[in-house]
């Protein structure tokens, strides 16, 4: 049984064509499967359906083996925009999912804190989001996605907005801290260089379908000077000549 599991979704907004066509999709635990496509081609829609925040009218979602009718406490989620809020320090932001729903112990100060240090922000636990560079709300929002421990992330084009060399950083530490805590992660992305270098399988989404996905053979743990290698611009260019063959 796939630790994650798409079995044929369809999915159609109201008074508009269907935006999800019998989508197949299998993550295994702690992998990276990233989605590309166009804008439109419906891959949020996808992710979102994946995570239970909307309800296939055909096909079903299942994670570790359990049906998905909403989102679980085996989920953490990451979006274009941090959504820090104002009022609360840095710690105290990564810590927002546990005083939801219980009482913050000391426990877990001290795991947002290693949290906040893994992503290079120890030092900045007390600040406000308004202090942070975009970048350093990014490493916020992830750690705030970690802080429970899911089992699967999703995020939804998180690094879009950066400057490319703040992305590359953010990029190379998300990847480590993913790996320490072995999360598994769905990852929607228009830059396929990214994809490229964040993922074990890549798939390219067009008009609503996805297509068959693209494997990384590629070493982990992934380095930056692996984007400039044959094999890293291969898988590139192979994955852009599929989006090309689609138009």
């Amino acid at each position: 049984m796939p630790f994650l599991q798409l079995d044929a979704l369809h999915f159609a907004y109201p008074d508009r064509d269907e935006v999800v066509h019998d989508v197949c999709l299998q993550l295994a635990p702690g992998e990276i499967h990233c989605l590309v496509g166009r804008s439109g081609c419906g891959k949020t829609t996808v992710l979102k359906l994946a995570a239970g925040l909307l309800a296939p009218q055909q096909g079903q979602v299942q994670l570790k083996g359990q049906t998905v009718v909403q989102p679980t406490s085996d989920m953490g989620f990451v979006f274009q925009s941090p959504t820090l809020l104002p009022w609360l320090s840095v710690l105290d932001n990564v810590l927002l999912p546990i005083s939801l729903h219980s009482t913050v112990t000391h426990e877990h100060r001290t795991c947002g804190e290693q949290l906040l240090a893994q992503m290079g922000l120890a030092a900045l636990c007390h600040d406000k989001p308004h202090q942070l560079s975009g970048g350093q709300q990014s490493r916020v929002a992830i750690a705030r996605a970690l802080i429970t421990r899911p089992a699967v992330l999703f995020m939804d084009e998180p690094f879009a907005a950066l400057d490319a060399i703040t992305r590359d950083e953010l990029q190379r530490d998300f990847l480590a801290l993913c790996q320490s805590h072995g999360t598994a992660v769905l990852f929607v992305t228009h830059d396929m260089s990214e994809a490229v270098y964040l993922a074990d399988h890549v798939s390219l989404m067009h008009a609503g379908r996805m297509q068959a996905p693209l494997q990384i053979d590629l070493p982990r743990p992934r380095q930056s000077a692996m984007r400039y290698t044959p094999a890293f611009n291969a898988l590139c260019e192979q994955l852009r000549h599929t989006m090309d063959a689609t138009l």
